[in-house]
């Protein structure tokens, strides 16, 4: 058994119209567009894009090296906004176990609030835990937030 860990970020975003939500529930393909930097792609391999057993393949730059996760969609809420993500094959089982990632969409008023949860298990006391993979959520989602802001109408 590892050793459990939980990593959260909450980043205001000024894209509204529930953006993220639905950029990674129903359109994970369009991700990398929106922050080409962090995501080159993402590839249904089973199911419907959006729907809870669904498998998917992301291919991301992370640490200045091109890796691969490929991840099924273990639950949905769509009233709570939020959406759960197991790697089940790539670069980050390989070293941790149980690893699964949460988007929540919170609205507070005027602000929107993305939260990225992850949590995982470490084999042992030498392998770090995933706080530089917390900060490539966190740029990542800045980029897309730059993207809808940004973008001419």
């Amino acid at each position: 058994m590892g050793l459990k860990s939980k990593l959260c970020a909450q980043i205001e975003v000024k894209a509204k119209n529930d953006v993220f939500h639905d950029a990674f529930r129903h359109k994970p393909h369009h991700v990398s567009t929106m922050c080409p930097v962090h995501v080159q792609g993402c590839d249904s391999l089973e199911g419907d894009f959006g729907t809870v057993g669904s498998k998917i393949c992301w291919k991301y730059t992370h640490d200045g090296k091109e890796k691969f996760s490929k991840q099924i969609i273990e639950a949905i809420d769509e009233e709570k906004k939020i959406i759960t993500f197991k790697e089940f094959e790539g670069d980050i089982v390989n070293e941790y176990e149980n690893w699964k990632v949460s988007l929540h969409v919170d609205e507070e008023g005027e602000k929107d609030l993305v939260s990225w949860t992850m949590e995982y298990e470490r084999p042992n006391e030498n392998v770090p835990e995933l706080t530089n993979l917390l900060q490539f959520f966190i740029d990542m989602t800045k980029s897309i937030d730059d993207h809808h802001v940004n973008k001419p109408n």
